[in-house]
This record gives C-alpha cells, structure tokens and sequence, in this order.
C-alpha cells in the first residue's frame, strides 16, 4: 500500500532479533523450547506489512555452542531469510563459542575476534564481537577498535548501523547485569563519535530497552528464548518463559523508528479483514482520511447491539 501519512516508504527495514540460545536436542532449563520460540518469532516476521532486507542476530545464538545447534540455526533462518530476499546477520555473545560459531555459520577456522561488515543496499551494518573467552562480560580489544575506526572513515551511503551483543548502555532495571555489561565504553565513544553510525542495537539482557551512546540512539531486543523478569516478586533475579519479542527497525533518510513486536500472538479484541482493503484503495485520498479520522464515519461506529 503507498504511504497514507505524510512520510515516504523507508530507505531500508531490518529485523532485530537476539538471544534465540539454540539448542540441538534439549529444552533450556528443561522448560524452554528455545527452537520452537525462534520459529514462532520468525512465522510473526513473516507477517509485517513491510518485509526486512536484512535479519540481524545479536548473539547467544547458541546456549552451549554446540556445533548441531548452529546447523540448526541455519535450517530454521535461512529459508525464512531467503522468501524475504534478506540477508541475514550473525553477531557473537557471550554464549557463542568463536571455533563453532566460524566452522558451522561461514565454513571456516578462526579463534579470532568475528568482527564483519554487511552492505545492505548501501547501508553498512558491523557486526562487532565482543565476548571475551571464558566469560560473560563484554569488551573490545585494541585491534577491534581500530578496525572500527578505518571502516568507519568512510561513510556509507545510507550510514551504519552497530550490531553488537553488549550494548554500551545503563542497565537501571537489572543491577546484576552490571557485572556483565561491556567494559570500557568510553573507548567505543570515541570512535562512534562524528561518524556516520545512525544506530547501535544489541542483546544480552533479555528484555527491551532503549538509550542513547556517543550521540547515537541504541536499541536493545529482547530474546526469543526467555526474558528477564524486571519486577520479580521476592526473587533476586528469575527468568520467565513470557514477553519474548523482537525490533523492527525503519530507516528514513532523517531518522529510525524502532518497533517492538512481541513474538507470540495475543487474543485480537477488534479489528477489521482483509475484504476491506481493495474496496479501501478504491477511495480517494480525502475519502480515506474520512473514513478512518472522523469520529463518527461509519468505520468508528460500532454497530448496535
């Protein structure tokens, strides 16, 4: 359908998801079907009105690296990736292991950071490891950085968008996360600051937030495996089998809308069926917006009872 509002179509839509922690023939803390969850997400994303270019994973795609769990990964991703003609973008967390992660998602043998850059239509999208080996807080060697620091010294023509598990932001909501939160984020500050990065989107926390870092907006998604649980009732810390959802992010020439779609169905409570659309774009312009922004235009009338 063309635009009805007074903002063009976006330049460019990713699907952000993270947190999926695939595993190959088991159920995570034998109560989540971490597989089952991802294919829930992925059958909603199908139904957007405005299909991705490119899916974005940032990280713990696999809860114990196994190598079967990341093959399974593909099987579940990619076919859904190519209906869309997306490509598809995989980032390390702190789950992830970088030797099965390497050999089982891009054929190869690596120890080293995986640090990677996808051009979607002109927009760069960086795909920034930051685990550290053997723990569970995030960081950015001296090496990384630099790297980050040539490839961004040219800008892109639609900009960059930072995919990174640890996102460098406050975690007000969940204080233990603290301890696991990237380290050093004032080096990364200084290298995004006055580039052409337009966004930063992570992980890791199980639950949707949004803040900003070196003048950027960053967005983090939640997981479609479990969430955590930001209000628990006399409980340190708990994870909940609920609210899994994932990020759409809508590029514009001038900005980035981020939505959140939650990842399962709820029960609909009113709504309208398809028999309405071609009989709607039959409409004029000024009938359109008649119909749907005049209080009492049949359409906002509900019928008697």
């Amino acid at each position: 359908m063309e635009p009805l509002g007074q903002y063009p179509d976006p330049t460019h839509v990713v699907a952000h998801l993270s947190d999926p922690h695939l595993l190959a023939d088991s159920l995570q803390y034998d109560a989540v079907d971490t597989v089952a969850h991802l294919e829930a997400a992925l059958a909603r994303l199908a139904r957007v009105p405005t299909p991705p270019q490119a899916l974005v994973f940032t990280g713990d795609l696999a809860d114990l690296a196994e190598p079967a769990a990341y093959r399974r990964l593909r099987e579940v991703v990619e076919p859904v990736a190519a209906g869309f003609g997306a490509e598809v973008v995989w980032v390390m967390g702190n789950h992830d292991e970088r030797p099965a992660f390497c050999r089982e998602l891009y054929g190869t043998e690596s120890d080293e950071p995986q640090d990677r850059v996808h051009d979607v239509a002109g927009l760069r999208i960086v795909a920034l490891d930051t685990s550290v080996p053997g723990w569970h807080h995030g960081e950015l060697g001296d090496a990384q950085l630099a790297w980050l620091a040539d490839v961004l010294a040219e800008p892109a023509p639609h900009g960059t968008l930072l995919a990174m598990h640890h996102p460098p932001i406050p975690v007000p909501m969940l204080r233990l996360a603290e301890l696991i939160e990237l380290h050093d984020q004032q080096r990364l500050a200084e290298v995004v600051a006055g580039s052409d990065v337009r966004g930063i989107i992570g992980g890791h926390f199980h639950f949707t937030s949004w803040s900003t870092f070196a003048g950027v907006p960053v967005s983090v998604a939640s997981a479609t495996c479990y969430t955590s649980e930001l209000a628990p009732d006399r409980r340190l810390l708990a994870g909940i089998d609920a609210h899994q959802a994932f990020t759409m992010l809508h590029l514009y020439d001038d900005r980035v809308v981020h939505s959140v779609v939650p990842a399962v169905d709820g029960p609909e409570v009113s709504g309208y069926g398809l028999e309405m659309l071609e009989p709607f774009r039959a409409l004029t312009p000024e009938q359109r917006f008649d119909m749907v922004a005049r209080k009492d235009s049949p359409l906002n009338t509900p019928p008697p009872t």
